[in-house]
């Protein structure tokens, strides 16, 4: 704690060189200027709000989440053990393979003239195609706006219209337990009502996600999308794409302030707020949230619960771990199916040394009683995760007793959108 109060002082009293000495752990194709570490203002009186991390400083944070980790031969660590909604259903990519796969959809992008400043819609499920997908965009200075895989049409289409985006990056359907949710026909739903209004991307790229079939109600091969009649959209196949696309990819180096990704807010206030975060500040802010909040140390395995849809998602899934060059679980389905032991056999399989969720998920949770839990090895854990709204002292008890087996450390954090704080 002495340790943590110091360093809490220093960012206060001296945040030139505290952010000044965070930023030295990451690449810049061009330093920053002296007195350019931080500039705001937050008086109206002189003049117009703002904000600026490191402006003028050159970087890339696609680079510092891949290529600087490979570059300092850790080319061979896992970055992502994926686990698929089918327990069966599981996969692992290194650095090094998530670099090449992030270098040919980059390419992909740039084939297509997706150039700087672009906005990219991306509807896709918790796959690994989608952290390829934001990183593509980011590698070649695109704008991603990811809408969360569960919203509507019309939630999808407000998001495309408001944010302008040229193209859009979606997958045939996702199974969430037993539900199948068919992801393209809400796409093309949403580009539809898009047309109403006067606005279309010109492409969509279409994942095929669904190859191990769970039941009947099974995607058709033959999907045509209805908004093909008009011409006015391209439907491309992502694995086509992909197959003449070269693995090396020069990044777009940026600047600081250079803008990464729009995320909207939930609406429950009135409509959606697009809400901006740029490569530099955001890159070390969280990183250090990441390694701090969590006490990461590798080979350690990570497990954020949130959906990549989410701030929480971008953040502790993506961009924080990624930079930080460690190690994650990505979950594609629901914490009770087959059963409600999901997590626990997750927990016990990889190995997860620090499991982030939300306490609606643990108080769901509970009601399986505590024998459940106790079926699985929980020895891995030692910091234990919670965000989306402040927990109560009987779901604290609860995780700390029985999930944290009375000795893992609980984290209670927060995070809006708006704000990105932990």
């Amino acid at each position: 704690m002495e340790e943590y109060r110091h360093m809490y002082k220093r960012s206060i009293e001296e945040p030139t060189k505290f952010w000044s000495e965070i930023a030295d752990q990451f690449y810049w194709k061009q330093r920053w200027k002296e007195g350019s570490v931080l500039k705001y203002n937050f008086d109206v009186n002189k003049g117009g709000i703002f904000v600026e991390w490191f402006k003028g400083a050159v970087t890339n944070i696609c680079y510092n989440c891949l290529d600087r980790h490979v570059r300092d031969g850790k080319g061979d660590v896992i970055a992502f053990y994926w686990e698929g909604n089918d327990p069966a259903d599981n996969s692992q990519y290194t650095y090094q393979q998530l670099l090449n796969e992030v270098c040919k959809f980059s390419n992909c992008l740039k084939n297509l003239g997706v150039k700087k400043g672009d906005r990219i819609g991306i509807y896709l499920p918790m796959i690994v195609e989608l952290v390829v997908a934001m990183l593509a965009c980011a590698r070649v200075g695109a704008i991603h706006s990811i809408v969360f895989a569960g919203f509507s049409a019309n939630s999808l289409a407000v998001r495309i219209i408001d944010s302008k985006c040229t193209l859009i990056i979606t997958a045939d359907g996702v199974y969430r337990g037993n539900k199948f949710i068919k992801l393209e026909e809400i796409a093309d739903d949403a580009l539809l009502l898009c047309e109403t209004k006067g606005f279309l991307p010109k492409s969509c790229i279409l994942f095929r996600n669904m190859k191990k079939k769970i039941n009947e109600e099974d995607p058709s091969s033959e999907f045509k999308p209805k908004t093909a009649v008009s011409q006015t959209v391209s439907w491309l196949e992502w694995t086509e794409l992909m197959s003449t696309s070269a693995d090396s990819c020069e990044p777009e180096w940026v600047d600081a302030e250079t803008e990464l990704y729009m995320l909207y807010t939930s609406g429950s206030t009135g409509k959606p707020k697009g809400v901006i975060h740029t490569h530099g500040g955001y890159m070390l802010y969280i990183s250090t949230a990441f390694r701090y909040v969590f006490d990461y140390h590798a080979p350690e395995v990570f497990f954020c619960t949130a959906d990549i849809g989410w701030v929480t998602g971008h953040s502790s899934v993506t961009y924080g771990p990624l930079a930080s060059g460690a190690t994650s679980v990505i979950f594609e389905g629901i914490p009770t199916y087959p059963d409600a032991g999901r997590f626990w056999q997750m927990i016990d399989t990889y190995k997860v040394s620090k499991f982030y969720t939300a306490p609606t998920v643990i108080r769901m949770l509970m009601k399986f009683g505590d024998e459940l839990v106790k079926s699985y090895s929980r020895e891995s854990l030692k910091i234990l995760g919670t965000a989306g709204e402040p927990i109560n002292p009987q779901t604290w008890i609860w995780y700390y007793n029985i999930v944290g087996d009375r000795r893992c450390s609980i984290v209670d954090t927060w995070w809006q959108t708006e704000t990105v704080r932990a």
